[in-house]
């Protein structure tokens, strides 16, 4: 990837070290299905919005868009598959089609969706294919899941303007398809990083992380 200062094309942007594999805790509970009428209902308010990411293992997704202002909450889940109510095994075994993904719901009079799309780029590798770091497997691509032709579009013109600028050294792999029906992924899962952080995988990989991505993105982050 070039050098920070080159990167200021939308934000300054650079690749957040590497990850180690995310933990395997197999669980045969299934999560909750969220067609997207529910989601629609539930969420899209006149003052939210949701976004679909997909940067790797769910669990680093969630706690950065945790750390912006205007975001709301940050649901762990799956999407983009081939089998109804898939579970957390089945996901890790990388049959179901399935990407590890987050529904980020906005307030977009605090927060652009371009904002979004300038973090998830800032904090994974969008060069590498069905891989982040020793994460590996489609349940790990990077992915877009789009709500609307507006979110397309933004996407679209993001990735173009990286790949312009030369950003990184590698092309841009990162997906970018209409949403699917999203499932909740199980309960443990959610709000990992703030009610696990004292785990190896936390403080190895999920800490590092943030640190990083709090020096760069400061202006967007919540004030405590």
């Amino acid at each position: 990837m070039k050098s920070i200062n080159k990167a200021l094309i939308l934000v300054t942007l650079f690749t957040i070290g590497t990850f180690a594999a995310c933990g395997k805790n197999k669980s045969n509970t299934n999560p909750k299905i969220i067609t997207n009428q529910t989601m629609n209902n539930n969420i899209n308010k006149p003052d939210s919005a949701t976004a679909t990411f997909g940067a790797g293992c769910f669990w680093c997704v969630e706690a950065v868009f945790q750390q912006l202002e205007g975001v709301d909450t940050v649901i762990s889940g799956y999407c983009g598959g081939n089998v109804p109510n898939p579970t957390y095994r089945e996901i890790c075994y990388g049959n179901t089609g399935h990407a590890e993904v987050c529904r980020i719901v906005y307030n977009p009079q605090k927060i652009t969706y371009n904002d979004l799309l300038q973090a998830l780029f800032l904090s994974h590798d969008p060069t590498t294919l069905n891989q982040q770091g020793a994460d590996k497997g489609t349940q790990y691509r990077s992915v877009i899941f789009y709500h609307n032709d507006e979110q397309k579009i933004e996407a679209e013109k993001v990735i173009e303007q990286l790949t312009v600028a030369k950003v990184f050294d590698s092309p841009i792999v990162t997906e970018v398809s209409p949403l699917q029906t999203f499932y909740v992924a199980e309960d443990y899962h959610q709000n990992y990083y703030n009610q696990n952080g004292e785990e190896g995988y936390c403080r190895m990989v999920i800490k590092p992380k943030l640190e990083k991505f709090k020096t760069v993105f400061y202006k967007k982050l919540k004030q405590k």
